[in-house]
């Protein structure tokens, strides 16, 4: 099966592609409040990204942006018809190659639902400190270790 393709967005029509993979995957299938899915930074400090099936469905979603504490990962989305068929690994590769050259010595962590965290555990993240509650959903943040 061919992994998807994953490509940074620089285009409208790819950006509204993104945010409606994490309106179907966060605010339709996980019930997070639309108002809390998107946010200021969609639009002013986040890189995107969007995963596309090999038959051109979009299938995929994520974003990173620089914070006070590094960079964050945040917003990794996958359509249910299109999960553990490696696009989550592939966004995630990709989203990682390029915080890594663009921000080499930078913590890089994000915030990852319990489900999801040994998928990021799997790909060089470790948990850190206690479990918390965002957008209604338990979570851990996650450290990225990486690859010496």
């Amino acid at each position: 099966m061919e992994t998807a393709r994953v490509h940074r967005v620089t285009s409208a029509p790819d950006l509204a592609a993104a945010l409606a993979v994490r309106h179907t995957v966060f605010v339709l299938g996980q019930n997070v409040p639309a108002t809390l899915e998107q946010d200021a930074h969609d639009h002013t400090d986040a890189t995107h990204y969007l995963a596309v099936a090999a038959d051109g469905t979009p299938c995929g979603a994520a974003r990173w942006r620089p914070t006070d504490n590094g960079v964050k990962l945040e917003r990794f989305a996958v359509l249910a018809d299109y999960r553990n068929q490696q696009a989550g690994a592939a966004l995630l590769r990709q989203v990682l190659l390029d915080v890594d050259a663009a921000h080499p010595t930078a913590t890089v962590y994000l915030n990852a639902q319990l489900p999801a965290v040994r998928f990021y555990e799997r790909h060089g993240f470790r948990a850190e400190g206690p479990q918390f509650e965002e957008g209604g959903l338990q979570h851990y943040k996650m450290v990225w270790e990486r690859p010496a």
